[in-house]
């Protein structure tokens, strides 16, 4: 069963999520609904993207954060 949801926001967000939607041939509260259904979403790697999923848990048991790879960006690209 669908039911009416009303949302305030800016006018000129509700402008850009209007042409973002065009653009997909998709209404404004498809776009809504499909965010919300990724909310709910279980990151199991069967229901990522096949491109996601071929990354997951390649980093697994390494000790890389953030400030390891800022060194590896400073390093490659100065």
């Amino acid at each position: 069963m669908q039911t009416k949801l009303t949302l305030r926001l800016e006018e000129q967000l509700i402008e850009r999520a209007k042409a973002h939607a065009k653009k997909r041939g998709k209404s404004v509260s498809q776009m809504v609904a499909d965010y919300f259904a990724l909310l709910d979403r279980d990151d199991r790697p069967e229901t990522l993207s096949p491109l996601t999923r071929s990354l997951y848990g390649t980093l697994g048991g390494t000790a890389v954060d953030e400030d390891t790879y800022r060194e590896h960006l400073e390093e490659k690209y100065l």
